[in-house]
């Protein structure tokens, strides 16, 4: 089994990065699994706690259940991976069962920030995107999709969303093995990830 590890700053298009690469490989070869299904389960608090908390420090990952998750699937064993509603700001209590893959893609912010996940990765890819075009793509995704407003997004971005990129995401970089510059769709570089995945495979 390839585990690739797909990072990047919010807003950045690793889900586009993602998405071409399972787009352009044989179709049940490869999995994904998403770091925003292991933010810590948070029913013990109320909705107006939850508001609060800083999911963009990675103290609000459960690493440990994605390490076991990923050393399991490893294993050649299913998952049980959580859902997490963005909504809600918790774990909905399902569950998505998930198999292993010949390739399995673990993408999100953090996730080279924590380096027993690290070091499960065969492949460490950085998405680059300058921070205009990340808070613009942002804006769009909270709004349209999350259901939030103009003046919470923004309030959000100043507040955790910058420091934490400066402080826990940017500096990941020096452990990428590629990083694929993000500002205009970047056929290259997607093109480089895929010769290296079908090689390995």
């Amino acid at each position: 089994m390839l585990i690739i590890g797909i990072a990047g700053g919010t807003g950045c298009g690793k889900t586009t990065v993602v998405n071409t690469i399972l787009n352009e490989l044989p179709e049940g070869e490869v999995g994904v699994i998403s770091q925003d299904s292991y933010y810590k389960d948070t029913s013990h608090l109320s909705y107006d706690e939850r508001v609060k908390i800083n999911f963009d420090h990675p103290r609000s990952i459960d690493f440990e259940l994605l390490e076991k998750h990923l050393i399991e699937l490893k294993k050649g064993n299913a998952i049980d991976q959580p859902v997490y509603s963005f909504v809600k700001h918790n774990r909905t209590g399902d569950t998505i069962n998930t198999i292993p893959r010949k390739v399995m893609i673990v993408e999100g912010i953090l996730i080279l920030s924590h380096a027993e996940i690290r070091n499960l990765f065969d492949i460490k890819i950085f998405v680059h995107a300058d921070s205009d075009e990340r808070l613009i793509r942002r804006l769009k995704r909270d709004i349209t999709e999350r259901g939030r407003d103009i003046n919470e997004v923004l309030t959000r971005y100043q507040n955790t969303l910058k420091p934490m990129h400066q402080q826990f995401i940017e500096p990941m970089k020096e452990y990428a093995d590629i990083i694929i510059p993000n500002n205009k769709y970047n056929t290259v570089a997607v093109d480089i990830v895929k010769t290296i995945i079908n090689e390995r495979l």
